[in-house]
């Protein structure tokens, strides 16, 4: 197995980033995260967080998947960054793992990357446009090939298990989830 991104944006939903971050690393992925400028990152509620190195340091060759956090401004700053558009293409062309939870699938659906797919998103954040040649389900997670999305901070831990699943095993996710002792 490779590695999964997680790029990070000033703005991001710092649950969201944290729970993927945190759970995957649980399941024994290895996990880089990456932020669009050098130095430290302030998440939509102040929380910084320091990123493992920038974006710029990146091989996209070595990844298996990228994983787009929500929050708002942090999504409006990776839709505008035109290498976030590269690794996202050449991810999927590859047959690799594309995943966004809460207003990230907006990055996707910009890409045309959500046309023919059943997804979901934080409701009301994406447009008409975004959802044309989709089938939007509100679900909390949704998975259609190699595209996962999820609907937003409440249901990261699921969106989270759910990419260990993917990229190990139902074992593996089990294991995870069971030591979080969940209800």
């Amino acid at each position: 197995m490779g590695s999964v991104l997680v790029p990070l944006a000033d703005g991001c939903e710092e649950l969201e980033a944290v729970t993927i971050i945190d759970i995957l690393r649980r399941g024994g992925i290895e996990v880089v995260t990456v932020g669009l400028k050098p130095g430290p990152v302030t998440a939509s509620r102040g929380v910084v967080l320091l990123p493992d190195t920038t974006l710029d340091q990146i091989d996209s060759n070595t990844l298996d998947m990228v994983v787009l956090p929500g929050g708002l401004g942090g999504a409006d700053r990776l839709d505008n960054d035109p290498r976030i558009a590269q690794i996202l293409r050449e991810i999927v062309s590859r047959g690799k793992y594309a995943a966004a939870i809460c207003a990230a699938p907006r990055v996707l659906a910009n890409l045309g990357l959500l046309k023919g797919k059943r997804v979901t998103g934080y409701p009301g954040v994406m447009k008409a446009s975004h959802l044309e040649g989709t089938d939007y389900t509100g679900e909390a997670v949704e998975l259609d090939g190699k595209l996962v999305t999820s609907r937003g901070p409440g249901t990261a831990l699921d969106f989270a298990l759910t990419l260990v699943e993917l990229l190990t095993s139902r074992e593996k996710r089990i294991e995870v989830e069971a030591a979080l002792k969940r209800p």
